[in-house]
Formats: C-alpha cells, structure tokens, sequence
C-alpha cells in the first residue's frame, strides 16, 4: 500500500478527488467510516428534539429559548448529515465542513437559551439572594457566547480549507480558543447558577414545589453535560485533525454525540413553560408565578412593578 498519495490524488481539502476506489481509508481525514447507524439515529433524534421544542415554544410562547433550540437541533442535524455523507465518501470536504462547523458550534445556542433563562429566573424568584445583578447573564455570558461561536466557526472554516500544515493548525488553535473560552464561561456559570440555587433553596426550600425540583435539576444536569462534551472537544482537538482522540469515533459517539442528544432532551423536560406556564413566557402576570413552584414571598407585589421582571424568554 502505497504511505503517502501521488502527486494527482488529494485526499483533503477543496481540490479532494479522492474516493474509496482510488484512495485507502487511511487516506482520508478520520481515517474511518462514520457509523451509518448511529448518526442516523442521532439525526432522529435531535429531529425529535427540534419539534418538541417547535410545538413547546408555541404552546408557552417561549419564542427566544425554542429558537435557539431549535437553530441548536438543526445545526446538529445538518453536522450529522455531513458524517452520514463521509460514511459514502470520506474525503468528501464539503461533507468534512459540515460535521466539524456545524457540530461543534451547535451547543453555543443552547448555552445562550439558558443563559437568558436563568437571568430571568433571578428577576422573577428572589433578586436579594444573587451575588450578581441578573443581567451579568447578559452582559458577560452572552458576549462571551458570540465570540466562542465567531472563533469555532472561523477556526473551523480555515483549518479546513487551509493547503499547508501550518494553515490547518492555526485552525484549529482558533477553535480551540473559542471552545476554551465556551468552558470558561460554562464553568462560571455553572459556579454561579450553583451558588443561586443552594442560596435558594436555604432560604425557600420547603416552599418550593417538587416540579420546580425537577425542572432546576434537569436544567443544572443539562448544563453539565454541554460542560463535559466542551471539555472533551478541547482534548479531541488538541493534536489537531491528525491526533489519536480526533480518530476515535466511540469517544466521539459517547462524549459528543450522546452527550448532546441527553441535553437537548433535558432541556425539552426542563422547559421553562411547564413550571411558569404561559403568563410568565409572555411576562402578562406575574402573580401566578407562585402557582408553578416559587413561593409567593418571592412575588408578592411583582406584578405592581413589572419594569425589572423582563419577559422569560
């Protein structure tokens, strides 16, 4: 088997003319076949996920969360797409471009939802408890959001169209800049949103509804998994696109690809609309916030100043 291609095949990039009958496999970027199952499956799924958050965000009005959801399922969708193609042609560089940009920038959507949600949840429960004036989520996280995504998706395009080494590497640092500074902002926030939540429930804790429960615990997990799967696209890129954790498509499957499709779901049970209700997505009463799980301490005379109480998503 011949090590290296001859000067008329290219393997990568946007001049690639090669296929499985003319180049071996290990030719090729990933060096194996994307598995036609699984990404059909998570395709599925996320697909699932899109509409659920479709059909939820009409029925609550939780237009600005079931956006960002959904535009999250689609980029997933769209990545997977790409790896179903790679699994018929895996030197196929438009297919190479859909999985690299698209799957890693799709979480930045979601982080962005909860960010906003969790700053409104602070307006609408107990202000007096947060260290931080509710809309730090606003003004540090959501930055912080657009210019990971900027760098994932920049680094993203120019390691994959870059002809020399250094060019494909200086790529890949790029999105791994924005992928460090997506975990640096999910840990602070993780760190923020916990600190919150164990103030809260000192405080209000046997006045707290078991749905509220639910909804806080599933939010903080879903959050935790984007932490983890972020975290395991730093070591997976570290090497670059010829590293061993890049090859590994069983990692890829269980720290990415599961990991996501968890936390979507998570986020499709932990839906704003089912513990405030509808009111409170449109910001029309917030006396009936006491109804859905917070205790009416916490919104007495809210609705007499509705000027801080932003609208929840």
């Amino acid at each position: 088997m011949v090590s290296t291609p001859p000067p008329n095949l290219i393997p990568f990039g946007a001049d690639a003319n090669c296929t499985l009958d003319l180049c071996p496999l290990e030719w090729s970027i990933l060096r194996y076949q994307p598995s036609i199952a699984a990404n059909t499956v998570f395709i599925t799924l996320f697909g699932v996920s899109m509409v659920l958050h479709t059909i939820q965000g009409f029925h609550y009005k939780a237009w600005t969360y079931a956006s960002c959801m959904a535009a999250g399922c689609i980029l997933e969708i769209v990545g997977y797409v790409g790896r179903l193609i790679l699994h018929h042609n895996p030197f196929s560089f438009e297919a190479f471009l859909m999985q690299i940009i698209c799957i890693t920038v799709a979480p930045v959507f979601l982080c962005s939802a909860i960010y906003i949600l969790l700053s409104q949840m602070i307006y609408w429960s107990d202000r007096s408890i947060s260290r931080f004036d509710p809309r730090v989520f606003y003004l540090i996280f959501i930055p912080a959001d657009i210019i990971s995504l900027v760098l994932q998706a920049t680094g993203g395009a120019l390691s994959a169209v870059g002809t020399e080494e250094d060019e494909v590497q200086t790529g890949v640092d790029i999105s791994l800049a924005g992928l460090s500074i997506q975990v640096i902002a999910l840990t602070t926030f993780v760190c923020l949103f916990a600190d919150y939540l164990i103030a809260y429930f000192r405080k209000h804790g046997q006045e707290v509804t078991r749905r509220m429960k639910v909804f806080l615990f599933f939010l903080f997990l879903a959050v935790i998994f984007i932490l983890i799967r972020c975290a395991y696209r730093i070591v997976e890129l570290k090497d670059g696109y010829h590293g061993v954790e890049f090859r590994n498509e069983a990692k890829f499957i269980a720290l990415e690809s599961s990991i996501m499709s968890a936390a979507i779901f998570l986020l499709n049970v932990a839906h704003p609309g089912r513990v405030f209700g509808v009111a409170q997505m449109t910001g029309k009463d917030a006396r009936s916030f006491e109804m859905r799980g917070l205790p009416k301490t916490q919104t007495q005379g809210k609705s007499e100043n509705n000027d801080d109480a932003a609208t929840l998503v």
